[in-house]
């Protein structure tokens, strides 16, 4: 697909419409949850180790603040553009309120290779982009997080950027923060623990033994390698993966802890790893093995009209955001796999998250097990009002996913009225 006539926000539109005419929505219900609320953009300039100065652009993007302050991740990508970030934005609006978490959604993305600058660079880069916006983010406003290409040490610069400002530290203004200044146990994990837990209960539905899946992974940043390891300690076979470098296949099964030590190492990728009976194949030929679980967790657009045909597996648990376009959902569902949408299945990172802030909120840590407990079971809550909506109605589960938020979102527009 051109990547530049596809506006992925039409495709939130599309569905949003969806899950409006399940619930039977006039127009003036859910229109507002169609448009942000808030469009930031921004351009600053950057000394680089050269003494050279560079300009760069990015976006801090609220998409709704109904249901609580805006939530959402920070992306650093050269592809990163206003489109995107919108649809991600609003993405976050719904995920956060399938899962019944009180927030709203945001997102935020700065055009630059992280890779091609130095460590300094990426520094001053950070702490200027978090001026610039920091008039519209703050606990109560809108909380920042880690996305593509950023990490929770990159969080620790926003953290302290925001503290100069203001005058007094404020852990509460992002999450994914290192531990030391008022990260959470369990948030690095997070978003790969609640994609284990979605196929773990989609299974369950199916009554079908994880030993007997066979699965490939697409993406072994943080959010797939934890996915990928955490399903193979379930028993599914893991027979494929990959990264920005390229992917393995075995059919067989791979050698999950020896690939996970590989990429432990700083740099390495998928490309670094060898291992008998392997072969070398691309991220498009991944996503159509022949396997019964497939888990994209790389960049949204990945399975389209292009391509929806050809893929083989029944069962999609969507790790990324957007992975699938709306050209190639009702491909998938004609042919009947059974997807599991990104606003469910990758929620668990929002949702530690969410736990992250409330203690940052109360001065207060909980040990790894409360988290990990906790975040089981909302998203095993969000999950059964998701698959009974789906049954019930006869749709597909990302249309009962947007219903069940829809119905929250309209709930509290109703609530809180139309200001003035």
């Amino acid at each position: 697909m051109n990547n530049e006539m596809y506006n992925p926000y039409d495709d939130v539109v599309t569905t949003i419409k969806s899950a409006a005419d399940l619930l039977e929505l006039e127009e003036k219900d859910y229109i507002a949850t169609m448009y942000p609320e808030r469009e930031l953009k921004v351009s600053f300039p950057v000394r680089m180790d050269d003494n050279s100065v560079r300009v760069f652009e990015g976006f801090r993007i609220q998409h709704s603040t109904l249901r609580g302050p805006a939530k959402g991740g920070i992306r650093f990508h050269q592809d990163v553009n206003e489109n995107e970030v919108k649809a991600l934005a609003a993405w976050m609006t719904f995920k956060c309120a399938v899962v019944d978490i009180p927030y709203g959604g945001a997102k935020g993305g700065v055009m630059v290779d992280p890779f091609s600058v130095s460590r300094s660079e990426l520094e001053r880069l950070t702490r200027r982009f978090t001026a610039m916006i920091a008039p519209i983010i703050g606990p109560l406003q809108d909380i920042p997080a880690p996305d593509v290409n950023t990490n929770s040490e990159i969080m620790g610069w926003m953290m302290d950027t925001f503290s100069m400002l203001k005058g007094y530290a404020i852990p509460g203004v992002v999450t994914g923060k290192p531990i030391e200044i008022g990260g959470s146990l369990g948030r690095p994990e997070a978003t790969g623990r609640g994609v284990m837990i979605a196929l773990r209960e989609t299974l369950k539905k199916l009554n079908i033994d994880p030993k007997t899946m066979r699965a490939a992974v697409q993406g072994m940043g943080n959010v797939g390698s934890t996915a990928a390891r955490l399903i193979s300690d379930m028993g599914v076979n893991v027979v494929a993966v990959s990264d920005v470098s390229g992917g393995i296949y075995k059919p067989e099964g791979l050698n999950m802890k020896a690939i996970m030590d590989c990429l432990a190492v700083r740099g390495a990728l998928i490309k670094d790893y060898n291992e008998d009976g392997i072969s070398r194949i691309s991220n498009e030929e991944l996503l159509e093995l022949d396997v019964d679980v497939l888990i994209p967790a790389a960049l949204e657009n990945q399975i389209s009209d292009k391509n929806a045909e050809r893929i083989k597996a029944r069962l999609i648990i969507e790790a990324a955001n957007g992975p699938t376009t709306a050209t190639g959902d009702p491909i998938l569902y004609k042919r009947g796999v059974t997807v599991v949408p990104d606003i469910l299945a990758n929620a668990g990172g929002v949702i530690v998250s969410y736990f992250e802030w409330v203690q940052n909120c109360q001065s207060y840590a909980w040990d790894e097990d409360e988290i990990n407990s906790s975040l089981d079971r909302i998203m095993c809550k969000a999950f059964e009002g998701v698959y009974a909506l789906h049954k019930e109605k006869g749709v597909s589960l990302r249309t009962a996913a947007y219903a069940v938020a829809l119905k929250r979102l309209v709930q509290a527009q109703r609530i809180r009225g139309i200001f003035p």
